[in-house]
């Protein structure tokens, strides 16, 4: 693909290749990739579209001869051959070279080669060399033999005061030289586009630099109180960072269609350093500078152990780093943002904005069936942090079918998939804590369940964290308006949208790996609210302005927290989740008083429970123990017994014996024992394949583990797959600070873990590539201190 792309490339720069795109929806922007090269074929190279192919033949591998036999076509154009290019004759391609290519297919759904051909792979660039060309100082010269430690930490000093004193310079250059003389040819939306807030840099840096200057008439010793006090000032470069890339890309517009743009800007060159930097040059500069600032820290600190100012050192260095991180994310949040508005733009009939659901997961084309109505249908999935957008494809678009939010839902594994090893017979479950409908999903090849179920997984425990309620909090998953500090940690929440999570009770904003370790909430329960019931579904829209939202169906049961009699918004606990936030006062109505209130689910007799690899149907004990006794232990199964007072029972295989625990449905409720009830049958069978059954009947120290339609899996659903390759190691580190990752391309970090590094490129993005705890993912770069590095 990305031979192709370059290809078509040599004729038409106005269009690029999507670089980090393939790290997030893979299916979606790949497939978009496709189409833009055929479409640049088509209309820059002239071929007809019965010389092209499907993208679907080179997407899926379907085709693939048609695509070699198209690109044969492209390599003996006019503009391929000027470019040196040598062209493949089409004509030696027969109906039995096709032949080569009909296992290529079967190939990638074994291998899911997209994977590790588009990872996450930054493009390293020029930026480091120009910044050092620009920044070099005279006087900076390594350090030798025999220098005492003073005098290396001297040289470390006088480096970031000239450095400084070259970059301030710099600014200056730019708002002299171009800022100035372009606003006499281009509109203020054109200078802002380009220049971004340079002169709100500028600023910051002329006290920047003069803090410096002093701290380093009295030796330097206070140059850590500087970078601490500066630290929320330089805040301002997570919007110039972000706004880079378009930034540069108004610029290029502008020369390529404006010549009296082009000779302005060739006249300002000329007068910056003899035109050696272009104006693109010069704009990147700040970006290197400010990702620089915690590297000159490290080594002033190494060089600073007996100095009484070490301390404050290093809370300065980790000011820096902190700061590196935050900028990192923020441009992150808006590359991300940039293609969630292409999602967008691409789903008909969404009437909500998906950047509401948070980050995106994974997309892909899956078969998908109702539980209810049991017919499986394609469909294409987008999942983020909140919901699974199902939808179906429509030429190059997609129409909405389904919004399903994964809060009210729980993933479980159907054991019972390749059964025939047939596509698309690989599935797992979507099962609504409260008993409604439900959903099947099921993917082409194993590797691709797995991977769609880590996804589900990780979408679950972001917005469902392990930790939400530690220290009698309530944290929800939050957009902070403005930029927070962690509760615990005390370090920036990262980015622009869902940084963090936020206790509504007492404002405490914390990162998801801190959860644990917040200081206990400050405003306690005061003891249960009233409670309401609802009457009307909400699912967020209209949303409560500036506030948390509380999600909920008909008949859930919400704990009032707050309420104006003459507000629109009350603030609520929903009793099934435990989630608070706020609702429409208009969706509630008070619960009747010493009575249950009204349920919306449907009663155990009216749910279809066919589907669930658990369900037996209606089977005698005799039979069940025949069945049950040539399983392993912890093999179950529930069985309708249409002839007896308590219609179901669980039949369970634990060690060399068939147990039966009858099922009672008494109250609108359903149980084993007394001690815990539950609402439906589903919530039973869940809670108890996740907790022993020792809590009901002491000789039974078993969960439901494996149900009775499920094949004796031999190795566990988390394998870990085998490298094509086995990455070399680079280095070793160990983590400094708990991480919490947010998707599977991430690797979380335990403080203490020791971390083989694999990559360092995109260091310049804030992320090293690694392995630890059987797990290989990128991390954070500033959460971890090389080992073997002074």
């Amino acid at each position: 693909m990305m031979l192709l792309c370059q290809l078509s490339y040599l004729n038409n720069r106005g269009w690029s290749l999507e670089g980090w795109d393939f790290c997030l929806f893979k299916w979606f922007l790949c497939l978009k990739n496709i189409r833009t090269f055929l479409k640049v074929c088509h209309d820059k190279f002239g071929l007809r579209n019965s010389d092209l192919f499907d993208p679907f033949d080179l997407f899926d591998v379907r085709d693939f001869g048609k695509v070699i036999s198209a690109v044969s076509r492209l390599s003996f154009h006019s503009i391929a051959q000027t470019k040196g290019i040598r062209p493949f004759p089409s004509e030696e391609t027969t109906e039995n070279d096709d032949d080569v290519y009909r296992s290529l297919e079967e190939l990638a759904d074994e291998h899911d080669l997209g994977e590790d051909i588009y990872d996450c792979v930054p493009c390293e660039d020029e930026g480091d060399d120009i910044y050092e060309d620009i920044i070099r100082v005279e006087v900076q010269q390594p350090m030798k033999m025999g220098m005492t430690e003073d005098d290396k930490r001297n040289c470390c000093l006088l480096e970031i005061q000239e450095t400084e004193a070259k970059y301030y310079k710099t600014l200056e250059d730019i708002e002299k030289n171009y800022m100035n003389p372009l606003r006499l040819v281009l509109t203020p939306q054109d200078m802002e586009a380009i220049f971004i807030n340079l002169e709100d840099l500028i600023k910051v840096h002329f006290n920047f630099l003069r803090a410096i200057d002093v701290s380093m008439m009295s030796g330097g010793s206070s140059l850590a109180k500087v970078f601490l006090e500066f630290k929320e000032r330089l805040l301002i470069y997570g919007k110039y960072c972000s706004h880079m890339e378009y930034a540069q890309n108004t610029l290029n517009h502008l020369l390529a269609n404006r010549e009296d743009v082009r000779q302005k800007v060739e006249e300002c060159t000329l007068k910056v350093q003899d035109g050696k930097f272009k104006l693109q040059d010069l704009l990147v500069v700040p970006m290197q500078r400010v990702l620089k600032y915690h590297l000159l820290l490290k080594e002033l600190l190494s060089h600073s152990s007996d100095r009484p100012e070490k301390q404050q050192l290093k809370e300065a260095l980790e000011a820096m780093q902190d700061l590196a991180m935050y900028i990192n994310e923020v441009k992150r949040d808006k590359e991300t943002l940039k293609k969630i508005s292409e999602f967008q733009s691409s789903i008909e009939n969404l009437q909500v904005k998906l950047e509401e659901f948070g980050r995106p997961k994974i997309d892909g084309e899956l078969k998908v069936r109702s539980i209810v109505n049991h017919t499986k249908q394609d469909r294409y999935l987008f999942l983020f942090d909140k919901v699974v957008i199902v939808c179906k494809r429509k030429g190059y678009n997609y129409e909405l079918k389904e919004i399903i939010e994964l809060l009210f839902h729980k993933m479980t594994d159907d054991p019972m998939n390749n059964k025939d090893i047939k596509k698309w017979s690989y599935g797992f479950y979507l099962i609504h804590l409260q008993g409604k409908q439900g959903f099947q999903f099921f993917c082409k090849t194993e590797e691709m369940k797995r991977k769609w179920m880590e996804q589900f997984e990780m979408a679950m425990s972001n917005i469902k964290p392990e930790k939400a309620n530690a220290n009698h909090h309530s944290f929800q998953m939050y957009t902070f308006e403005k930029t927070t500090n962690c509760k615990a940690c005390r370090m920036f929440l990262r980015g622009t949208f869902y940084q963090g999570y936020l206790c509504p009770k007492c404002g405490a904003g914390a990162h998801k790996e801190c959860l644990e370790i917040i200081p206990p909430c400050k405003i306690g329960d005061a003891g249960p609210g009233p409670k309401m019931v609802a009457v009307q579904n909400y699912h967020g829209n209209p949303a409560p302005p500036g506030k948390p939202v509380l999600t909920f169906q008909i008949g859930d049961v919400i704990e009032l927290l707050r309420g104006d009699p003459d507000s629109p918004w009350w603030e609520g606990r929903l009793l099934q989740t435990k989630k608070s936030g706020y609702f429409p006062s208009s969706s509630v109505k008070p619960c009747p008083v010493d009575a249950r209130p009204p349920n919306s689910r449907p009663p155990s007799r009216e749910i279809d429970y066919a589907a669930y690899p658990w369900f037996a149907g209606n089977m005698e004990r005799q039979q069940t123990d025949n069945l049950l006794k040539s399983h392993v232990s912890g093999t179950y199964l529930i069985r309708e017994r249409p002839a007896e007072a308590e219609r179901f029972a669980i039949s369970i295989k634990f060690n060399e014996e068939v147990k039966h625990i009858k099922v009672v449905e008494k109250d609108n409720w359903i149980h084993i024992t007394e001690a815990k009830k539950f609402e439906s049958l589903l919530e039973l069978v869940e809670y108890y394949q996740s907790h022993s059954l020792k809590e009901s009947f002491k000789q039974l120290d078993t969960t439901l583990k494996y149900p009775y339609k499920s094949r004796e899996r031999s190795t566990s659903r988390t394998f870990t797959r085998s490298p094509v390759f086995t990455p070399r190691v680079i280095g070793t580190a160990v983590a400094r600070y708990n991480f919490a990752a947010r998707d599977m391309r991430e690797l979380s970090l335990r403080e203490g873990d020791v971390v083989k590094i694999y990559s360092r490129i995109g260091g310049d993005q804030g992320w090293w590539k690694g392995e630890t705890n059987g797990r290989v993912g990128w991390f954070p770069s500033t959460y971890v201190e090389e080992e073997g590095v002074q």
